[in-house]
């Protein structure tokens, strides 16, 4: 098959390479065309310290930088394969010119230069217009981190020669007024950031550090994502940039302390947005000072650097998780550089290569790579399926596509016209035209947007592995269950230091860093509003942790309360009751012992306490004005006429029994018709109290918000107290003087005592109000109106108790005991005086004698 052909070939490859000793690659990097690609790739790195520098010299970079060449190859393959299609510019044959940036801006300048010369020449011409000024190249690849875009951007800008980046992710260069002529085919570093932000929040990692290399890419990248990070809740412990040359004592130093602060802050994710030589020099302290393990987010640039998986016991610093750039691998290349490598170890190959080197000014830039002479395919057989690779190609293809339309090509071949430079590029053909083999989604500002692969190292008997456990374009997927994390349990580990707080809760700041909180619940009847806990408006009310206010319901007694209708039936049965008593004593009115009890005016007393229990329905439901301001004035008037009629019965008995040498006059006041007038009388002082009550301070319905909690109490509110005592307490007043006039008449055995029936009437009262006063201060507001009910009740029930049903029990049960001896009986003589004068007022009565 012909992978197996391809494996077989490449371990050919690998034993020749392996016999060989000096090739000819870095010959490989020019070759003639119709139109001139340049191509800038980090051949090397930079081993001297530049600020030592003197001279203008060339500086040139001794130590190798694989992936460089690697992604070089890749430009020489694309423009190869281009070549030799018969659909993308037939007829036209590209070459190119690719030279070493060594990753430093110092070094960057020359070849760009270079590729800025007249075509022909070694030497810029001024001009006012430059419009058919031809530049040595056509277009540009590269180059591949920010900073050395950000030169070259600017310079390519001015003459508008395309220029495609297959690394270079800053913002900056989004800035199409300023970067006219770049484009990239790789993602910003704001949507590696997003991606960045994503993960942590995936995780609920919101203490961390950011760290970042001290160039373009880490600077922006660190402060783009702080930005974004910030903004989505996850706080950043530490911030730093890990110094350009670590080798300076100086810049070690720094990166000595960035390492213990890391250390300090126990932030178990740190963000490492750097390129791979900081990102290395970093990761080495950090294994040599024997810190403990961290969750590792790795950003492209070093990820998969072999630079950095190269670094001793590197598995030691916990767990990496990381982003990729999506590609592809690039169907052809493995056995492109396998059959190029073969062919730089022959003689002839190398003769002729070397031959056209001379030839194209040689003595301008010498040799672009010349450690890559030394270089076999085994040392880099493990990077030929970098991804990286695949935006170099994208790139080519790009700028072919843009050529195609700009020369106007068709399927038959290409006109044989001169293209400038800038007319690549003109109406942005190039933005829109990068086709290649695999579909791409384009973003605005001359960016591709192929989304990242999220990657995991997984070691496996000190081998590592990457494995792809997601992927980001929009949003992030990512299968968590395939991370094993360095922790005991496998587990995520924990890097917060506040909890993500729920709706209805604010935050309240900790400690030194403002993004450091706690959760705190807004109170009952408060409501979460932006940060803080809001008052709910005073006719609407909210739990705890509430997000909104609800309405209140209303609370008063409900007619179908439990306790009302036990009262309502308690009620009907005093009522019945009652009733029953007046029905009996009309029936036996002119009996003795109804009239000795008070004839017409008893049964006016037991209609007074009906009126008084139907006043009592005024405390159930809704609280009415009208309601409310007759509900004590009622009560208290039917009251103190019931307790009128007692006090007539009441004064007679004290003149009979304690002032025996009273004229018969004042008698006459207490008995027969005119003790109607005393009734009348103390009814009057009692009216007249109350309509003072209604009208200067009455009770008003009023609306109670604090009392309860999801409701409004509604209820009737006394306005004066000092006016609430008065009226009750002339009722107690009457009821004080008839138990004074009663309490010490003594009576004979076995013979009816009438005083005595006032008397604990007037207790039942007492002790009735003394048991209401004790009860209504402790029960609940709500149930306060109920304790009314209830102590009117009692009441009632304690003056039917004590004073009319005995007598009902004797006109039903014992109606021997219904006659003027049993009434009249033996006492004293004051008693027997009191007695003789009731019979005699009977007596009178009934002759219809005043």
């Amino acid at each position: 098959t012909k992978a197996m052909a391809r494996i077989l070939l490449l371990y050919l490859s690998l034993g020749c390479s392996a016999a060989h000793g000096r090739t000819c690659m870095s010959a490989q990097f020019k070759k003639p065309g119709d139109y001139i690609l340049g191509g800038l790739f980090p051949f090397g790195m930079n081993t001297m310290n530049l600020s030592e520098r003197l001279e203008p010299s060339v500086v040139v970079c001794e130590r190798l930088y694989a992936s460089g060449l690697i992604w070089a190859l890749g430009m020489k393959f694309a423009i190869d394969e281009i070549n030799n299609s018969t659909s993308l510019l037939p007829g036209i044959k590209l070459g190119y010119e690719i030279y070493d940036t060594c990753l430093e801006p110092v070094v960057v300048i020359q070849p760009s230069l270079l590729f800025l010369t007249r075509e022909g020449s070694t030497g810029i011409r001024v001009l006012c217009s430059y419009t058919d000024y031809q530049t040595r190249v056509t277009a540009v690849i590269g180059p591949y981190v920010s900073d050395l875009a950000l030169i070259t951007a600017k310079l390519f800008g001015f003459f508008l020669i395309p220029q495609v980046s297959y690394g270079a992710s800053s913002e900056k260069l989004s800035q199409e007024e300023y970067y006219p002529s770049f484009f990239r085919t790789v993602p910003s570093d704001k949507s590696q950031s997003k991606a960045l932000v994503q993960l942590l929040d995936k995780f609920e990692w919101n203490w961390i550090a950011a760290i970042g290399s001290e160039n373009e890419y880490g600077r922006e990248g660190v402060g783009t994502f702080s930005s974004l990070a910030t903004a989505q809740g996850i706080c950043i412990a530490y911030e730093a940039l890990i110094p350009a040359d670590p080798s300076v004592p100086q810049d070690h130093k720094k990166l000595e302390k960035i390492i213990k602060y890391i250390n300090e802050t126990q932030v178990n994710v740190i963000v490492l947005f750097s390129v791979d030589r900081p990102a290395k020099a970093l990761l080495e302290q950090w294994i040599s000072h024997g810190f403990s393990q961290k969750v590792w987010i790795a950003t492209e640039a070093w990820v998969m650097s072999d630079i950095v998986t190269s670094i001793p016991n590197i598995q030691t610093i916990g767990t990496v998780i990381g982003f990729t750039i999506k590609g592809g691998i690039v169907p052809g290349f493995q056995d492109y550089v396998a059959d190029l490598f073969a062919s730089v170890q022959q003689e002839s190959f190398c003769r002729a290569s070397w031959e056209y080197s001379r030839d194209a000014d040689s003595a301008v830039l010498g040799p672009q790579c010349r450690q890559c002479d030394n270089v076999s395919l085994h040392d880099i057989a493990h990077l030929l399926e970098n991804q990286q690779t695949y935006a170099v190609y994208v790139a080519v293809y790009s700028v072919a596509h843009a050529l195609h339309q700009a020369l106007g090509c068709t399927e038959e071949g290409c006109p044989k016209a001169t293209v400038k430079s800038w007319q690549v590029s003109e109406g942005r053909s190039l933005s829109s035209s990068f086709s290649t083999p695999t579909r791409l989604s384009r973003c605005p500002f001359h960016s591709t947007n192929q989304g990242y692969d999220v990657m995991f190292w997984s070691w496996q008997k000190n081998s590592l592995q990457y494995i792809p456990v997601g992927d980001y374009r929009e949003s992030l997927r990512i299968d968590t269950a395939q991370i094993r994390f360095h922790t005991m349990d496998r587990q995520k580990p924990v890097s917060t230091c506040f909890r993500r707080c729920e709706p209805g809760q604010i935050k309240r700041v900790k400690g030194f860093h403002l993004c450091c909180y706690d959760c705190i619940d807004c109170e009952e009847n408060t409501y979460q509003k932006d940060l803080f806990c809001t008052d709910c408006p005073e006719h609407q009310w909210s739990p705890i942790r509430s997000t909104k206010c609800y309405d209140r319901s209303e609370r008063y007694l409900f007619w179908d309360e439990p306790l009302i209708i036990g009262l309502l039936v308690l009620m009907l049965f005093v009522t019945v009751l009652t009733c029953l008593s007046a029905v009996l004593f009309l029936k036996n009115l002119n009996t003795p012992l109804v009239q000795a009890s008070g004839g017409a005016r008893s049964i006016f007393a037991l209609l007074c306490l009906l009126l008084m229990y139907l006043s009592l329905c005024l405390h159930i439901g809704k609280p009415s004005t009208a309601g409310c301001m007759v509900q004590q004035p009622l009560y208290t008037l039917c009251l103190s006429a019931c307790f009128s009629t007692f006090l007539v019965k009441s004064l007679e008995i004290v003149l009979l029994t304690e002032f025996t040498s009273c004229p018969k006059s004042f008698l006459l006041w207490v008995t027969q018709k005119r003790a109607w007038l005393v009734v009348a009388v103390a009814c009057l002082v009692e009216s007249m109290l109350c309509f003072w009550y209604i009208y200067s301070v009455p009770a008003l319905p009023a609306r109670d918000y604090k009392l309860l909690h999801s409701q409004v109490l509604i209820r009737c509110r006394i306005q004066s107290w000092f006016a609430f005592i008065l009226i009750h307490g002339y009722t107690g007043g009457l009821a004080f003087i008839c138990f004074l006039c009663t309490f010490m008449v003594q009576t004979p055995a076995k013979k009816y005592n009438i005083a005595r029936g006032i008397t604990f009437s007037m207790l039942s009262y007492f002790v009735t109000w003394i048991a209401f006063v004790a009860t209504y201060s402790t029960v609940q507001a709500t149930q306060q109106p109920a304790a009314q009910i209830c102590g009117g009740l009692l009441c009632t029930l304690g003056l039917l108790a004590s004073y009319y049903l005995p007598k009902c029990y004797i006109l039903l049960f014992k109606p021997e005991w219904n006659t003027r001896e049993m009434l009249r009986g033996g006492g004293g003589e004051a008693q027997r005086k009191c007695a003789n004068y009731l019979l005699q007022t009977l007596q009178n009565s009934r002759e219809g004698k005043v």
